[in-house]
């Protein structure tokens, strides 16, 4: 069985369309979105339909759930300034969208369970099992990430959030943890500039189970960041210039 996993979209169908043609070249049996699929992109509406219209399986993000509500969950503060600029994005995102988006937005799942064959299951989910909002890093604590995912070791296990990918054993089993990374905003969260720059690149990940064999590959395709910026720019003009304040230099 052959699988691809992407996460962290944020309304971006440009780049969303740009892996889903890259995964057509690689034979897949299924597709899993695992969230913040629609929120903070100028396509929230395309993207949305094309999740629906594809019927590709979505866990529900932080993200997804703070456009469905305006509630924040995240426990970090968010000064007033960064807040406004969030609010703006919200608004112009529910513009876009229509009852019928909603409501398909609103029936994500928050954990989503794929059978693989020979007795192995995905769980998939945004930030952990038990809440979209949990960060996990190949920086967290070996303690803090075995506290968190060792209940779930049965499973192969796959989580978005923060836009990384990277693989990490999960202990007392032979399986593991994985990020796909992101395919809408792909960045490097070290840069040392104020304003951080996107990656020219989608990423998604790749998981083939077999009989004696299993591999994970994470992928990167190129995107077309010019193409991207002129869809941001020619979207509303409050929306385009809080959605891009740190990568309009693409």
């Amino acid at each position: 069985m052959r699988i691809a996993i992407f996460s962290d979209t944020h309304g971006n169908c440009l780049a969303l369309d740009t892996v889903l043609k890259d995964i057509k070249n690689q034979s897949v049996d299924q597709m899993v979105c695992l969230g913040d699929a629609i929120q903070g992109g100028a396509q929230p509406a395309e993207l949305t339909a094309r999740l629906r219209d594809l019927k590709i399986p979505t866990v529900l993000g932080n993200s997804d759930a703070w456009l469905l509500s305006g509630v924040e969950t995240d426990a970090h503060l968010i000064s007033a300034e960064r807040r406004k600029k969030l609010d703006i994005v919200r608004e112009w995102s529910l513009s876009q969208l229509n009852k019928k988006d909603l409501a398909f937005i609103n029936s994500f799942p928050t954990t989503l369970i794929v059978p693989l064959g020979k007795n192995r299951r995905l769980l998939c989910f945004h930030g952990s099992p038990t809440s979209f909002d949990q960060i996990l890093l190949p920086t967290t604590t070996e303690d803090e990430f075995q506290n968190i995912l060792s209940p779930y070791s049965k499973y192969i296990l796959c989580g978005g959030h923060t836009h990384l990918q990277f693989m990490r054993r999960v202990r007392g089993s032979q399986n593991f943890f994985f990020n796909p990374g992101s395919v809408g905003i792909a960045l490097n969260h070290e840069q040392l500039t104020e304003k951080k720059l996107l990656d020219p690149w989608a990423e998604y990940a790749l998981l083939t189970v077999e009989v004696k064999q299993l591999s994970l590959e994470f992928k990167r395709v190129a995107l077309d960041m010019k193409k991207m910026k002129s869809i941001y720019l020619k979207s509303d003009k409050s929306f385009s210039a809080e959605a891009m304040q740190d990568y309009i230099k693409y």
